[in-house]
């Protein structure tokens, strides 16, 4: 495990960018042209990214990209 020292205007610079890779990922997935393969490798993605953003987030803010796993 990597560990760092962030001093609050990089955490919200790191929250910033984590949102909003967030986003991107999550409009990728509900995207009807993108295929199957690159979604599951997207979904697997998200998850790491979701995983980061919750060490900084308060849980108002996290519950906003939880998402069900329902997989099709």
């Amino acid at each position: 495990m990597i560990g760092f020292l962030f001093n609050e205007r990089e955490c919200k610079e790191l929250d910033y960018v984590l949102r909003k890779e967030l986003d991107e990922m999550l409009f990728e997935l509900n995207d009807q042209r993108v295929d199957s393969h690159a979604k599951i490798s997207i979904e697997a993605r998200y998850r790491i990214v979701f995983r980061m953003y919750t060490r900084l987030a308060s849980t108002k803010e996290i519950s906003k990209y939880a998402r069900n796993r329902i997989y099709h």
